[in-house]
């Protein structure tokens, strides 16, 4: 292909994600020869971002078929099961504090790096780009709320440090009870899912049918559904493959590198395992679909928050690493609040900017330099 026909075309981001996909047969083949921790934990996360970004096409398709509402439920869904398999297969492996900092991440990854290059690239030919305000409103406000939620055992802990100093709560009861409130919390946010999901498919479908959606109805160009669907359970097979590979490495790798647990989730494990959000929101908002692209960065979060945190904290309890609780750190509870305020007033008008989006990014930054420099 000459060099003005690749300018005709366009860059297509999709060859690169395509050309990485010789990483699923690198990643096994570094792992069976011990290749060592940091090669085998990079191949491995450079093959989880191909497939991700696999189920985030076949998603997409899917999609084109069913308004941006249950496309970005879809979308968020199936992009959020990569990170949940690398959760699961690290809880069993005891890393409590990774599958917390991948909660924290995925949250302020999906609303403010995904959502900020959505409207970076969306917006860098647009002088504004529209969504429906309505929806936007109803689904950063639930965010808050299940981030506020999610505060509430880290509030606890603090509260109750001073009755342990005090001798009026023993240590191993402030524990117990800490496993107990997590545990309550999460039913709460699982029902709270379910309702979300009432509410967005069923009572208030409306609101989250984008405009773009009448044109795709008409459009011939939806893929073959079955073949999508193959794709997305082959893709999620392999993710749990390299999943189980990328959190054997983990721990070496990250002390290789110098890198804290806390740090590697936040920011590491969380960016892999939102690969798929973070190619398809960027390359539907480029098309002007803001509405399915807002859906899929704040729906992916609410998914989080709302479903994986509980299922992940319900699944411990038949893990031999022992329960895990939400108690997060000053610094995640501090991210996540800040994310989910500044995604409330980036939404609040119904439009959105390049600029919008570099200021989003910016406080990704910021909040991952915070990260990377805490003990």
């Amino acid at each position: 292909m000459t060099t003005a026909q690749v300018r005709r075309k366009g860059f297509d981001p999709g060859l690169i994600l395509k050309a990485m996909l010789v990483f699923v047969v690198i990643a096994p083949v570094a792992h069976f020869m011990h290749a060592g921790a940091l090669t085998i934990f990079l191949c491995s996360a450079l093959a989880i971002i191909p497939l991700a970004g696999l189920m985030g096409e076949a998603t997409e398709q899917l999609a084109s078929r069913l308004g941006a509402g249950i496309g970005g439920l879809l979308n968020a869904t199936f992009g959020n099961a990569a990170e949940l398999i690398i959760a699961l297969v690290a809880l069993q492996r005891g890393y409590h504090e990774v599958v917390k900092a991948s909660l924290t991440g995925s949250i302020i990854g999906n609303t403010l790096l995904v959502l900020g290059l959505s409207m970076i690239a969306g917006g860098a030919k647009r002088e504004r780009q529209k969504f429906d305000k309505a929806a936007a409103a109803a689904s950063s406000t639930l965010l808050l709320l299940a981030a506020i939620a999610l505060v509430v055992p880290a509030a606890f802990h603090y509260l109750a440090d001073g009755s342990v100093a005090s001798g009026a709560l023993s240590a191993a009861r402030e524990v117990e009870i800490e496993h107990h409130l997590s545990l309550q919390i999460s039913a709460v946010l699982f029902v709270s899912y379910i309702l979300s999901l009432i509410f967005t498919l069923r009572t208030h479908r409306h609101l989250y049918t984008g405009a773009e959606d009448h044109d795709a109805a008409h459009s011939q160009a939806h893929g073959d559904p079955v073949r999508a669907t193959i794709t997305l359970l082959v893709a999620t097979a392999l993710i749990a493959w390299m999943s189980e590979i990328l959190v054997g490495a983990v721990e070496e790798a990250s002390h290789i590198l110098g890198l804290t647990e806390v740090f590697v989730g936040v920011i590491v494990v969380a960016v892999v395992g939102n690969a798929a959000e973070h190619s398809t929101a960027v390359l539907v908002a480029m098309k002007n679909k803001m509405d399915l692209s807002l859906n899929i960065a704040i729906g992916s979060s609410i998914q989080i928050a709302l479903f994986v945190a509980p299922v992940l904290v319900f699944a411990s309890y038949f893990m031999p690493s022992g329960p895990m609780d939400l108690r997060f750190s000053p610094l995640e509870v501090l991210a996540v609040l800040a994310a989910t305020v500044v995604t409330n007033l980036v939404s609040a008008d119904g439009e959105s900017n390049w600029l919008e989006g570099a200021m989003l990014v910016a406080v990704y930054l910021v909040l991952g330099i915070a990260f990377f420099f805490l003990p």
